[in-house]
C-alpha cells in the first residue's frame, strides 16, 4: 500500500491564535527537507516552522547519480550548508537511494519536502514518510515537467514562470497538485540571484498552502495532460549558435547559458573566428552585428573560443 492510499486525516487539536480565538488546527508534522543550497534550506525550514511543523533533518545530493563520487561543486556547497546548519539539525549526504530510505526511516517522518534533487526517488523513499513526499517545481505544471523548467522557460522567451507544489510519485512531476501560483517575472538579464529574490516570497505562500492541505488529508488535484511538456537537459547541439534561427531564438539561447553561470556560453562562428557569445542585444548596440533568419542581432560581449568538436 503506497503513501497516497494509506493517507488519513491527522488528529486535530485546539489552538489559540494571536487574538485568543480558539481554532481547530492540524497536528504538527515531522518533516525532512531536501534541496540544493543554504538559502533554499532556510526558506523551506522557515515556512515549515511558520506552519507549525518540525523540520528534523536536511538532505543534500552530493553527486549527479547514485553511487558516484562527490563532485567538487557539491563538496563546496556541503561545506556552506554545515556552516549554516541550525543547531541540532542532521545533514544527510546519501551515497545511494537505498541508503537514503534506510536513514529516513529512523526519523519517523510524516512528510518529505523536496525542492531540487538530482536523483529520481524510488518507491522505498516515497513510501517512507507517513504522508508521502511533496515536491516544489519551478513551473506551472503540467508545463515543463522535468529537471530544467527554468532553462526552458528562458530558452522559449517566456515572460514569467510559476511554482507548483505537488505530490511526488514514481514519474517525473506528474503527481497531484496541492498549490500553484504564477506571475514570477523573468528579467531580460535573468540571474539565479535575481530570480531567487522573486521566487522566495512565492515559495513561502505556495508551500504554506500545500502543507496545510497535506496536514488536513487533502489528496490534491490530479494533473491533466492538456498543455503538458517535458523540460529535459539541453541537446548537445544547442551549445552552438545557429544563425539560421531567428534573432529572438539566438538571444534567448545566450540568455539561458548566461543564467547557468560563469563559464557557460554557446559558441558561434563569426566570420573566420569562433567566439563564446556571452551577451547579445536585439536592438542596435556597440558590438558585432550578425544577421539571423529574420534580421540582425548584436554581440555585445564575447571571448575567443575553440571550434566545437566534430562527432564521427
Amino acid at each position: 500500500m503506497n503513501a497516497a492510499t494509506r493517507r488519513v486525516l491527522r488528529p486535530r487539536q485546539a489552538d489559540a491564535n494571536r487574538d485568543g480565538i480558539v481554532t481547530d488546527v492540524a497536528d504538527p508534522m515531522r518533516v525532512a527537507l531536501v534541496t540544493f543550497g543554504a538559502d533554499e534550506f532556510s526558506a523551506l525550514h522557515y515556512t515549515c516552522v511558520a506552519a507549525g511543523h518540525e523540520p528534523v533533518a536536511y538532505v543534500y545530493c552530493r553527486s549527479m547519480k547514485p553511487k558516484s563520487r562527490t563532485d567538487a561543486h557539491a563538496a563546496a556547497v556541503a561545506g556552506r550548508l554545515l556552516e549554516a546548519l541550525p543547531p541540532g539539525m542532521d545533514l544527510l549526504l546519501p551515497g545511494t537511494a537505498e541508503g537514503l530510505a534506510e536513514a529516513l526511516a529512523g526519523y519517523r517522518l510524516d512528510l518529505l519536502v523536496v525542492y531540487g534533487f538530482n536523483w529520481k526517488l524510488p518507491a522505498s523513499v516515497l513510501g517512507t514518510p507517513q504522508f508521502g513526499v511533496v515536491n516544489v517545481h519551478s513551473s506551472l505544471l503540467p508545463r515543463y515537467r522535468g529537471p530544467a523548467p527554468v532553462l526552458w522557460a528562458i530558452r522559449n522567451g517566456d515572460a514569467e514562470i510559476g511554482l507548483t507544489v505537488h505530490r511526488m510519485d514514481e514519474h517525473f512531476d506528474t503527481g497531484a497538485i496541492l498549490a500553484q501560483r504564477g506571475g514570477v517575472p523573468l528579467d531580460e538579464d535573468v540571474t539565479p540571484q535575481g530570480l531567487w529574490k522573486r521566487i522566495r516570497p512565492v515559495l513561502g505562500d505556495v508551500l504554506m498552502a500545500a502543507l496545510d492541505k497535506v496536514a488536513r488529508g487533502a489528496p490534491g488535484v490530479p494533473q491533466g495532460e492538456a498543455g503538458a511538456s517535458y523540460a529535459g537537459f539541453m541537446e548537445p547541439e544547442f551549445s552552438v549558435v545557429d544563425w539560421s534561427r531567428t534573432s529572438a531564438e539566438v538571444h534567448n539561447q545566450v540568455r539561458m547559458f548566461r543564467f547557468m553561470g560563469p563559464g557557460h556560453a554557446p559558441v558561434a562562428r563569426v566570420g573566420d573566428r569562433w567566439l563564446k557569445v556571452l551577451r547579445t542585444r536585439m536592438q542596435p548596440a556597440e558590438g558585432i552585428r550578425v544577421e539571423c533568419a529574420d534580421g540582425p542581432i548584436w554581440i555585445v560581449e564575447s571571448a575567443l573560443a575553440q571550434p566545437p568538436a566534430t562527432r564521427s
